[in-house]
């Protein structure tokens, strides 16, 4: 019989026994043994960051770019509510997390103790699941239970809350079999008889189209691949959300662009204009519908999705399908190419389609003398797809031209805060990555805003040597606020410029990153190429046009079709209605 050990190395055991190799976190009064117990342990590789939001960033980056589960370790109190914003990301968009936060001792639960907070109540309702462990021989398998929620399923984020008392604490630990939850058992395969009536819609449609989302990217790369199947054998043009972007490659043929509020012109008319909707992995959030009794109003709709609670949620389907969507894309290939269904002659379709394209939504004003946000995520595509870089981004602008500019032609390879819009979630993001990834290029598109959200985890980059390069696109405002205040408020510019703003170069070098400024467009290729050249870590501040809006857009409370292609079309101020929706 095992000897008994405390609860700190029994939950290291089983970290061990999951296979975890890293953790990201923070050390307080409420791990110290947990931390001791890794210490003695040595197998298990700590990063310190330097705020806990970042823990969650990162290990969200991790998680994204090698499809593993992220961990997290913070303390009790500041530690735990620090780590929220970071829960709440991985929820909404669905990714495996696994966060250990410390807690007061049993006995002065509820007493107001030093660091003491409701980490259970808080986290309930942006986790998955969580647990409060208050005795230690509890603890291997409630360790093993929080992965197996947080990766199987919808992906995402689960809080364990351990008391100190409950770490120090000694039982016997033994590593459990396969997890049989008594409840929680998603359905992952699809009703085969849904599948084939799925497979005979697309054979009959005359105006299909795929929309995809970050579930496809979930399910794994195979996934990815299926898709590419499918698109092939049904001849059907492919849209994605934000999350989706690198489950099909941005140079395919049957490629339209990112859908939604600032989605190409082409793939939102043909969502519009589609007589049969297959969404798989996506979940019609109101970014990419727009007003809801406007939103395709004439096409069937088929939704492939593991969620139970997001089919039928926002838009009422014809066809819901509830399994994993990988297993059902395998499913509906192979039932597709076993029915003998000849490719549907999607010529007319097809030529609406390229007359949307014309229209050139993405193009925009060149300068001589500023550097346009376009042309530099361009500029930064060029020289940089070769490598197949991880690409992650903070919030704004910057994050929706990285998406409409870069082209991302696999899946993993795009880390972005898309449901809950995580300011300073992309320099976290990309140290995560980058240690997921140690031979990768990880870039983090950035704004000069966004990144001064975590900029204390330049640190974090410098002490474990990682070679990361953030992109600030540098337009002095906080960009996306400005548009909507220009847009929607009269140009009323009410604490959207920056006016106090760092050296960025200088900042960089103060934390042992190099540094360079872009100010002209005949500075921007050689830049980059300095940026890459450098085998540390980079940090670009190049200074783009500062009154530049992202188009296309869809306005909060417009139909999707309803799309702005330059600020010329905007009219007046937004009704209250509309500012509502922003």
């Amino acid at each position: 019989m095992n000897a008994e050990q405390s609860g700190a190395d029994i939950l290291v055991e089983a970290l061990c026994d999951l296979g975890v190799e890293i953790v990201f976190g923070y050390p307080g009064g409420a791990v110290l043994p947990i931390y001791d117990a890794l210490f003695r342990s040595g197998r298990i590789k700590h990063i310190l960051v330097r705020h806990e939001q970042a823990a969650t960033h990162a290990a969200e980056g991790y998680a994204r770019s090698t499809g593993k589960c992220g961990v997290v370790l913070v303390t009790s109190g500041p530690g735990a509510t620090n780590a929220v914003t970071g829960i709440t990301d991985a929820l909404m968009d669905s990714i495996p997390m696994v966060v250990i936060t410390g807690q007061v001792p049993t006995a002065l639960i509820g007493t107001d103790a030093f660091q003491e907070a409701d980490t259970v109540g808080i986290t309930r309702h942006c986790s998955k699941h969580n647990y409060l462990v208050k005795n230690p021989a509890d603890l291997g398998s409630t360790i093993h239970e929080a992965f197996h929620i947080a990766t199987s399923g919808r992906p995402g984020p689960v809080v364990v809350d351990i008391p100190k008392d409950v770490q120090v604490a000694t039982a016997r630990y033994a590593k459990p079999g396969p997890i049989k939850h008594k409840t929680y058992r998603p359905q992952v395969k699809a009703d085969p008889a849904l599948i084939e009536q799925a497979v005979d819609m697309i054979a009959a449609a005359e105006r299909p189209i795929l929309y995809t989302g970050g579930g496809i990217i979930n399910a794994g790369p195979a996934a990815s691949q299926l898709l590419r199947e499918l698109a092939r054998i049904t001849g059907a043009p492919v849209t994605s959300t934000l999350m989706g972007l690198g489950a099909y490659p941005a140079s395919g043929d049957a490629w339209l662009g990112m859908l939604g509020m600032h989605g190409t012109y082409e793939a939102n008319m043909a969502m519009h204009g589609a007589d049969l909707i297959v969404c798989l992995g996506a979940r019609f959030d109101d970014r990419v519908t727009g007003r809801l009794d406007a939103f395709s109003p004439l096409s069937a709709k088929i939704h492939v999705d593991i969620d139970r609670s997001s089919v039928n949620k926002n838009v009422r389907v014809d066809l819901p399908i509830i399994a994993d969507v990988g297993l059902a894309l395998e499913d509906m290939v192979r039932v597709y190419k076993a029915r003998r269904h000849p490719k549907p002659d999607l010529a007319e379709w097809w030529t609406r389609i390229n007359g949307w394209r014309a229209r050139a939504c993405l193009d925009f004003p060149e300068s001589a003398t500023e550097i346009m946000p376009q042309r530099a995520v361009r500029a930064l595509w060029e020289a940089t797809r070769r490598h197949s870089p991880i690409v992650s981004t903070e919030v704004g602008q910057h994050q929706m031209w990285a998406a409409q500019h870069y082209g991302f032609e696999g899946p993993n390879k795009w880390l972005t805060s898309g449901g809950l819009g995580t300011m300073g979630y992309g320099l976290p993001a990309a140290i995560g990555a980058q240690l997921g990834n140690p031979n990768a290029l990880c870039i983090d598109i950035a704004g000069e805003a966004s990144i001064q959200m975590n900029i204390q985890e330049l640190a974090t980059a410098t002490q474990y040597r990682l070679p990361v390069k953030v992109f600030i696109l540098n337009n002095q405002y906080m960009g996306m606020v400005r548009q909507w205040q220009e847009l929607t408020y009269s140009s009323r510019y009410s604490e959207s410029y920056s006016d106090a703003l760092p050296d960025f170069v200088k900042l960089a070098e103060a934390y042992g990153w190099k540094g360079i400024r872009i100010e002209h467009p005949d500075q921007l290729d050689d830049g980059i190429a300095a940026m890459l050249a450098h085998d540390g870590p980079v940090m670009v501040d190049c200074m783009v046009a500062k009154l530049t809006n992202c188009f296309p857009m869809i306005p909060s409370g417009a139909a999707h079709t309803d799309m702005i292609l330059h600020v010329s079309e905007v009219e007046g101020e937004m009704d209250d209605e509309a500012k509502a929706l922003v």
